[in-house]
C-alpha cells in the first residue's frame, strides 16, 4: 500500500542502541490515507523513537472497515511489502507482471530492490470487509539495488507452541521461529508469525535472544509475561491499541488468554544500517530519495508498468523544504 500522509511523527534524530528487554506499550496513530475513497488505518511503526524492529520498518492495519479499496499504482523502493490479510479479498497488480488476489492465510511477498511500482483494489465493485496487516521490511545492502520481484506462498509452516494449558498455533509468514522456517526470501535474519491462542491458553513463545521484537495483538485478550512465571512487575496487557516492544536478550515469553487471541509477532537481528524513509521509499541518503522521487514523475523504465493499466497512477507527494536525514533509535 502506498504512504499517502505527510509523516512527520519521525523526522527528527535521535540515538540509542538495542541494549536489553523492555515491555514498552507504543500507542499506535490514527492515520487517513487520500484518494478517492479514503480509508483509516491505525500505524503501529514507524514510531518517533523506534524507526525499526529488526528489519521491519513500517506496520499498518488497514481495517477492519467496510470499504472499496482503490489504490493506483505507486512507486516503491529498498524495501520488501508483507501483505498479511485478515479479512476480504484484494487484487494486487505490479511491474513485473502479477496478477494475484490477496486473501486469507496467503502470504504476499514483494521486493522492490531498486524500484517496482504496482496496485491494489478490493474485488467487486461495493464496499466490502477490509481488514489486513501491511508490513515493509527494509532490505540490507546487499539486496537494496538487486531485481525487483513477487511471491506469493499459501503452504506456510504451522508451529505448535509449547503449553502448560490449553493450545496455541504460531503461522511462520516471514524468516524462522523456534525450528520453523518460512519459504519466502528473507534478506536478513527475522520472523513475522501469526500466533492463535485458543481459549484459555498459557503458552510458551520461543524468541531469538539475540534478536529484537515486537508484539501487535489483532483480536482477543493476551497477557504478556517476560519469562515463564514471570512476576507482576514483568507482565504487560496486549491491546489493540498499542504495540508491545520487548527489546532484546529475551529467549521466550509466555502468553496467557481467556478468551482467545490472535497476535502478530515481528523482530529480528538489529538492523546494521540507519534508514531514509520518506512516502514509499527506503533509502540511506536525502540524494537517493529524491532521485527515485524525480524517477517516478518524469515516469522512467526504472519502475516499469503495472499491468492491465493506462496512464493513471499517483503522484509523489512534494518533498520537506529540509533534508531528509536518517532514522535513529531513542529506545
Amino acid at each position: 500500500m502506498t504512504r499517502l500522509d505527510a509523516d512527520e511523527a519521525v523526522a527528527e534524530e535521535g540515538a540509542a542502541d538495542c541494549d536489553g528487554p523492555r515491555l514498552l506499550q507504543l500507542e499506535l496513530r490514527d492515520v487517513p490515507l487520500g484518494g478517492i475513497r479514503a480509508m483509516q488505518v491505525s500505524r503501529a511503526l514507524p514510531q518517533r523513537d523506534l524507526p525499526l524492529v529488526g528489519a521491519w520498518c513500517f506496520l499498518d492495519r488497514f481495517g477492519p472497515q467496510r470499504t472499496m479499496m482503490r489504490v493506483e499504482p505507486h512507486p516503491h523502493i529498498g524495501l520488501q511489502t508483507v501483505t498479511w490479510p485478515i479479512s476480504g479479498e484484494v487484487r494486487h497488480r505490479d511491474s513485473v507482471g502479477s496478477d494475484v488476489i490477496v486473501r486469507r492465510g496467503v502470504l504476499n511477498l514483494m521486493t522492490a530492490g531498486a524500484g517496482i511500482s504496482h496496485s491494489e483494489y478490493s474485488v467487486g465493485e461495493t464496499d466490502v470487509e477490509l481488514d489486513a496487516l501491511q508490513l515493509w521490511v527494509a532490505l540490507p545492502e546487499s539486496s537494496r539495488f538487486g531485481e525487483a520481484s513477487f511471491e506469493q506462498h499459501a503452504d506456510l509452516p504451522v508451529l505448535d507452541l509449547p503449553a502448560a494449558a490449553g493450545s496455541a498455533q504460531a503461522t511462520v509468514v516471514l524468516g524462522t521461529l523456534g525450528e520453523a522456517s518460512s519459504p519466502a526470501t528473507a534478506h536478513t535474519p527475522i520472523v513475522g508469525a501469526e500466533l492463535e491462542l485458543a481459549p484459555g491458553a498459557d503458552v510458551l513463545v520461543p524468541l531469538d535472544e539475540a534478536w529484537e521484537h515486537a508484539l501487535l495483538l489483532i483480536d482477543g485478550d493476551a497477557t504478556v509475561s517476560a519469562a515463564p512465571g514471570g512476576d507482576a512487575h514483568d507482565t504487560a496487557e496486549l491491546d489493540t491499541n498499542h504495540l508491545l516492544y520487548l527489546g532484546t536478550h529475551r529467549d521466550a515469553i509466555t502468553l496467557r488468554t481467556d478468551s482467545g487471541a490472535r497476535a502478530f509477532l515481528l523482530g529480528g537481528e538489529p538492523f546494521p544500517d540507519e534508514i531514509v524513509m520518506w512516502w514509499n521509499f527506503v533509502g540511506r541518503s536525502h540524494d537517493e530519495i529524491v532521485a527515485a522521487r524525480e524517477d517516478w514523475e518524469s515516469s522512467t523504465a526504472r519502475f516499469g508498468h503495472v499491468i492491465d493499466h493506462g496512464p493513471e497512477r499517483i503522484p509523489a507527494p512534494p518533498l520537506p523544504g529540509v533534508r531528509l536525514t536518517r532514522r535513529r533509535r531513542r529506545l
